[in-house]
C-alpha cells in the first residue's frame, strides 16, 4: 500500500515499481515494445490486408495511455479489421494529445479514435462511423483512496492534474462543473490518463480527471488507491471516425468491419481492450451535436499543452 501505516518493505516496493511506471509513462522516448510514432522513420508493416501495404490508411488513437500500450490494444484489432475490410492500416502514436489535435486539424489521418469534443472541433474533416453503445462516457474525479477530501468543495485551492486540457469528460466537463459551482483549483496537465491515475495514487496531485472507461481498465495495483470523489453526466462515447475525403463505399466497408466482429465472440477481447466493446454505427447529429450546447468552447485552449 502506499500508505505508512504497515509493512515498510512491501510499500516501498510499490511505491518504486508505482514510480517506474509514472515515469514511464511521462517520458516523450518510446517503450522498448513495437509502436509506431508520427515520427517514426522506419515504420513497421502495416496491419490488415498486405495486399493493400502500397496503399496504408493512416490511423491515429488519442493518446490516453502510454504508447507502447496503445499499439498493444489498438495493433491485435486494426489487424483483423484491416483483413475484414480489405485495407491495410498504419497505426500513428502521437506523443501528446496536443499532437493528436494538429493531426486532426491538418486533416492528415484517414481514421481517427478521438473524444467526443475532438469530433466536434473537426466536424467537417472527420465523420464519426461507430462508438461504444456498452455504456455512456462519464468524466470522474478521484482522489487517494486515503484522502480527506470527500466533496468538490474540498477541492478548493488543490491541484488537480488532468490527461490534457482539451481532454472531453476528463477535463472539459469537470473543469466547467467546477467552475459552474465556483471551485477554483490548480491544474496541472500531465499528457494522459495513466498518468493521471499515477500521479494521485503517488500523493503527487490532490486530485485528477479521467473517465469511466479508463479508470475501469486501469492496473488493479494503481486503482485500488484511488476512490471516485465525482462523475459527470454520460455522454456518447470515443467515436472511431473517417475522414470525409475517403471514398463512401471504403468508409461503409470499415464500419461494416466493426460492426461484424460484435457479432464474433472470439473478437469480444479485442474489442473491450480499445473501449469499444459494443461497437454501433455513430450519427453526428444524434451523438455529437448536442455538445455543442454545453458551452465548453471557451475552455478549449488550441496548442494546449
Amino acid at each position: 500500500m502506499l500508505s505508512r501505516d504497515s509493512n515498510p518493505k512491501p510499500v516501498a516496493n510499490l511505491v518504486s515499481l508505482l514510480l517506474a511506471l509514472f515515469c514511464l509513462a511521462c517520458s516523450k522516448a518510446p517503450g522498448p515494445a513495437p509502436q509506431r510514432s508520427a515520427s517514426s522513420e522506419s515504420p513497421p508493416p502495416c496491419l490488415g490486408d498486405q495486399r493493400q501495404a502500397v496503399k496504408p490508411r493512416r490511423v491515429a488513437v488519442v493518446p490516453q495511455l502510454p504508447p507502447s500500450e496503445i499499439y498493444a490494444r489498438w495493433g491485435p484489432l486494426l489487424q483483423e479489421l484491416g483483413l475484414r475490410s480489405q485495407l491495410c492500416f498504419d497505426l500513428m502514436v502521437p506523443s501528446s494529445i496536443p499532437a493528436f489535435e494538429r493531426l486532426l486539424e491538418n486533416g492528415a489521418l484517414d481514421y481517427a479514435f478521438m473524444n467526443p469534443y475532438h469530433q466536434v472541433m473537426v466536424k467537417r474533416v472527420y465523420r464519426p462511423l461507430v462508438r461504444d453503445d456498452q455504456r455512456p462516457l462519464k468524466g470522474v474525479l478521484v482522489a487517494h483512496r486515503h484522502s480527506k477530501l470527500n466533496k468538490l468543495e474540498d477541492l478548493r485551492g488543490q491541484t488537480v492534474s488532468f490527461p490534457s486540457a482539451n481532454a472531453f469528460a476528463a477535463s472539459l466537463l469537470i473543469r466547467a462543473d467546477l467552475r459552474q459551482r465556483g471551485i477554483p483549483i490548480k491544474a496541472d496537465y500531465v499528457k494522459s490518463h495513466s498518468n493521471v491515475y499515477r500521479s494521485v495514487a503517488l500523493k503527487l496531485s490532490s486530485a485528477g480527471g479521467g473517465v469511466n472507461n479508463t479508470l475501469k481498465r486501469e492496473d488493479p495495483d494503481v486503482a485500488r488507491h484511488l476512490k471516485v470523489l465525482y462523475a459527470t453526466r454520460g455522454y456518447a462515447a470515443h467515436p472511431f471516425s473517417a475522414n470525409v475525403r475517403l471514398p463512401r463505399a471504403e468508409t461503409i466497408a470499415v464500419e461494416r468491419a466493426w460492426l461484424s466482429l460484435s457479432q464474433d465472440p472470439d473478437q469480444k477481447t479485442l474489442l473491450n481492450r480499445v473501449q469499444i466493446p459494443q461497437p454501433v454505427s455513430s450519427n453526428f447529429q444524434r451523438d455529437y451535436a448536442p455538445l455543442e450546447t454545453l458551452g465548453l468552447a471557451d475552455l478549449v485552449m488550441r496548442g494546449a499543452p
